[in-house]
């Protein structure tokens, strides 16, 4: 039995231990926020967090999530208030097939945590997530919108 702390929640699932969180996630756990994308850690559809930082969870083995705390895009929200990631991709039209959207949230969310006023070169550099619909400009747009609500400057 693996033992993983999800959202906040601990749970026991059979499984093996080498299996990828994302399986676990959605497989075991019925999670489905996470996406599965290209399955070698390229795209970050399959971004969470562990203990605050993005991993690709295609990548990451059940036994190496034991001690940490993951959330998912399920756990991102508290309660009916949506996290400031997700309230700016609403407010500007950020997702539109919107398959890498959960993924992308995740990867920014954990960033913005870290670097409250990021310049464009650092979002770029840190924020590899692929979006095949190419809604970088929005993104970016949605990312300024969060800093200059917070009363930030880049």
């Amino acid at each position: 039995m693996i033992e993983l702390r999800i959202n906040g929640t601990p749970h026991r699932i059979d499984v093996d231990p080498d299996m990828p969180l994302l399986w676990a996630l959605r497989d075991h756990l019925g999670l489905t926020g996470t996406k599965y994308g290209c399955g070698i850690g390229e795209c970050g559809a399959c971004s969470v967090h562990a203990d605050g930082s993005p991993v690709r969870s295609c990548q990451l083995p059940v036994s190496q999530a034991t001690d940490a705390d993951i959330r998912t895009i399920e756990g991102l929200a508290k309660g009916d208030a949506l996290h400031r990631v997700q309230k700016a991709w609403l407010e500007h039209d950020v997702p539109q097939c919107g398959y890498c959207q959960s993924g992308m949230i995740m990867a920014v969310a954990a960033f913005l945590d870290f670097n409250r006023t990021p310049s464009d070169l650092e979002l770029d550099q840190a924020i590899t997530n692929i979006c095949r619909c190419g809604t970088y400009v929005q993104i970016r747009q949605a990312v300024r919108a969060i800093i200059e609500a917070e009363g930030k400057t880049p």
